[in-house]
This record gives C-alpha cells, sequence and structure tokens, in this order.
C-alpha cells in the first residue's frame, strides 16, 4: 500500500485532535491529583511546626503562636509556595489561617482508628517528605489516640503537628489526627513511650467551625501554581 495512503487514512480530523488533547489533559491532571501532597509547614513568631491542608482549610495546633501573622509553605507539583496568612483559633486546641489559592488537600475521617489499626505518619523535614507507619494502642489512662512510637518519626519538636492518615487506596489517603507530642506510660512493669494524637474526637471541631465552606468566596487563580 502507499505510504501517502496509510497516513491519509490514520490522520485525524482537527476536532479529534482537539478531543484527544484534551483528554490527554485530563489524565495528566488526574494522575497529579493522585500523589496530592497534603503537608504544610507552618511558620509562626514563635517557630515552626507542622500542618495538613484538607478539604474544610488548613488545620495546625498552634504550638509555636496562637495569634498573629503565619506562612503556610505548601509543596505543588513544580514546588513549593509560600503563603500569609492570619492564625485563626478554632478551639478544642486547634487552629486555621484562611488562604487565597487552594491548596493540595486531604479529607478528613471521624471515624476513631481501632486498637492495633496501622496508620501512616507523614510529615517534612528540610524540604524532604517523610513518611512511617505507626500502631494503634489503646489506654484506659489516656482520653485520646495513642500511637506506638516507630523508629521512622524524626525527634525533633519542629515535627510536632504531623499528619496521621488511614490509607483508603494505593495512592488515597484522609486525615485521622494530628501528632500532639509523646508521653510516657507504665505497661506491664515497663516504661513505654507513644505518640498523642488530636483524633476524630476532636478533628470535628474544625470541620463544624468551617461549616461555611460552601459560602466562601472564591479562591484567587495564579499562573505560578501548577
Amino acid at each position: 500500500m502507499d505510504r501517502r495512503h496509510i497516513l491519509r487514512r490514520f490522520a485525524l480530523p482537527p476536532f479529534a485532535l482537539l478531543s484527544l488533547c484534551a483528554l490527554l489533559a485530563l489524565a495528566s491532571c488526574s494522575g497529579t491529583r493522585k500523589v496530592t501532597d497534603p503537608v504544610l509547614n507552618i511558620r509562626t513568631s514563635g517557630g515552626e511546626e507542622l500542618g495538613v491542608s484538607t478539604e474544610y482549610g488548613v488545620v495546625f495546633l498552634g504550638k509555636r503562636a496562637e495569634r498573629g501573622e503565619v506562612e503556610v509553605e505548601a509543596w505543588f507539583g513544580d514546588g513549593p509556595s509560600i503563603e500569609r496568612s492570619v492564625i485563626e483559633p478554632v478551639g478544642g486546641g486547634l487552629f486555621t489561617a484562611e488562604m487565597d489559592i487552594e491548596l493540595p488537600q486531604v479529607p478528613i475521617s471521624f471515624t476513631e482508628p481501632r486498637d492495633g489499626e496501622t496508620l501512616e505518619i507523614m510529615g517534612r523535614k528540610g524540604g524532604k517528605r517523610w513518611t512511617t507507619l505507626a500502631r494503634v494502642r489503646t489506654d484506659p489512662r489516656v482520653l485520646g489516640l495513642l500511637l506506638e512510637i516507630s523508629g521512622g518519626f524524626p525527634d525533633d519538636p519542629d515535627q510536632v503537628g504531623a499528619g496521621v492518615y488511614r490509607k483508603t487506596g494505593k495512592f488515597e489517603r484522609e486525615l485521622v489526627g494530628l501528632v500532639t507530642g509523646k508521653i510516657q506510660l507504665e505497661r506491664k512493669g515497663s516504661i513505654r513511650k507513644y505518640l498523642a494524637v488530636a483524633g476524630p474526637s476532636v478533628m470535628w471541631r474544625f470541620a463544624a467551625h468551617r461549616r461555611d465552606l460552601l459560602r466562601r468566596k472564591p479562591f484567587v487563580y495564579r499562573e505560578d501554581i501548577l
């Protein structure tokens, strides 16, 4: 068969070519959304801590400052972006900050983890994201969520506020709570260290506080954010 005839046979009309490009663009966006990075660096006058970008907005513990200006460092596909805002108290030891742009985000789970369940802790140190797994433990002396400390959790006070997640798929996860610090408990004759977590019993306050979500002002579109 003549080569020119083959090329004509498989050539796409203009409208089909545009449709194909659109489909490829959507596929590309879908792939980017699967690798969402909700980890935030929260910088205040008192120092740094971690936070998480959720479907209800930014949430953190306010361990370094409970009022004043804040810089929120979020990571997109092309790198970090620093957004400035003001700290807003939520209640229950949680704080937020209004963002002008839409950040990568995760949903929040309000289902209490069960004893022995394995969850994922995720944070960022030195510009690099880290993850580690930890097992849930319950103790009648403690009101709240406990995690067994694994070797993968950095011994760094700036990592307070690291998000605790339940994986729901290969790329998907939902936020269960925020690491509030370390505690020691005597169990079976020995002292054991745990991570204390502000879990679903506290996180609902944040969702209730952001009940105006559907009435909020539209996000600002910026070409420098991918």
